[in-house]
C-alpha cells in the first residue's frame, strides 16, 4: 500500500498502520459475535434516528448524509436499508482498496470520494447528518483529530447532527488505536445538545462467550460496563457559531 506524499502526515501514518495490520478474519460477517453486534448496532441506530429525526415526522429520503471513513460501504448500506436515498449519500474513504470495494457494492448514485477527508471537496453546510464509525480512534494526532472534527462541523447545516460510533477504551494490545471517551467527543464540537448510548459488547469478551453459546452475547451485553463503544449524536445549533 503506497503513501501519497501530498497527504497530511497523520493520514499517511494511518495508511501505514492499516498496511502493517494486514488482513484479519476477526470481523468476518458470519462470525456469531459479529452477527449479534451488527444487529445491535442496526437496532440502536434506528432508535437514535427516530429521536434525531422526530419520531417518523421526517422523510429520510430528503436527508443528506456524509459517511467519513466509509470503508467498504457497510454503513452506507445500512442507511440505504432504512430509507435514505442513494443520491443523497456521500462516503469518504482514505484507503484506495476499500474505496474501490465500496464502489462495487453501492449504487452508482452514491457519491464516493477517495482520499484525506480534511481536504475533501464537500460544500459547507450541505449535510443533514455527518457520520463517522471507528475513524477517530485510529487517529493518534490531536491536531488532526481537531481539524477533521472542524471539517465535519463545517459540512453540517445549522440544526444538523454529527452521528458518531467509536471505541470508548484504548486497546493495550494495539498501540495504533486509542479510546475516545464521550466527554472527549463532545469537546470536539461546539454544541450544547447531545446524547449518547453505550453499545457493543467488548469484542474480546464477545468472541470468548460466543464460542460457548451465541446467546451469551445478549446476557453479558446487559451490563453497560462491558460495552466498549459509544453511539453519540451532537446537534449543530440552528444559528451559526464560531470556534
Amino acid at each position: 500500500m503506497s503513501v501519497d506524499p501530498e497527504q497530511h502526515p497523520e493520514a499517511a501514518a494511518v495508511v501505514e498502520r492499516y498496511a502493517r495490520r494486514g488482513a484479519s478474519t476477526l470481523y468476518g460477517a458470519l462470525r456469531p459475535e459479529v452477527v449479534r453486534s451488527t444487529q445491535e448496532w442496526q437496532r440502536v441506530l434506528l432508535g437514535v434516528l427516530s429521536d434525531v429525526c422526530g419520531y417518523g415526522d421526517t422523510d429520510l429520503r430528503e436527508l443528506r448524509l456524509l459517511d467519513v471513513g466509509c470503508g467498504y460501504g457497510a454503513h452506507l448500506l445500512d442507511f440505504l436499508r432504512v430509507g435514505f436515498a442513494p443520491e443523497h449519500l456521500t462516503g469518504i474513504e482514505l484507503l484506495p482498496e476499500r474505496a474501490a470495494a465500496a464502489h462495487r457494492r453501492l449504487p452508482p448514485s452514491v457519491r464516493l470520494i477517495q482520499g484525506d477527508a480534511t481536504t475533501a471537496d464537500i460544500v459547507p453546510a450541505s449535510q443533514d447528518i455527518v457520520f463517522q464509525s471507528v475513524v477517530f480512534s485510529s487517529l493518534l494526532d490531536d491536531a488532526f483529530q481537531h481539524a477533521l472534527a472542524k471539517r465535519m462541523w463545517d459540512w453540517l447545516r445549522p440544526g444538523g447532527w454529527v452521528l458518531w460510533y467509536d471505541f470508548i477504551y484504548g486497546n493495550p494490545a494495539n498501540p495504533d488505536v486509542r479510546g475516545m471517551p464521550v466527554a472527549l467527543v463532545r469537546s470536539l464540537f461546539p454544541s450544547v445538545r447531545s446524547g449518547s448510548r453505550r453499545v457493543t459488547l467488548a469484542p474480546p469478551i464477545s468472541r470468548l462467550v460466543c464460542r460457548l453459546h451465541p446467546a451469551l452475547y445478549g446476557v453479558l451485553n446487559t451490563l453497560p460496563w462491558l460495552r466498549s463503544h459509544a453511539l453519540v449524536w451532537i446537534q449543530k445549533p440552528d444559528t451559526e457559531s464560531t470556534r
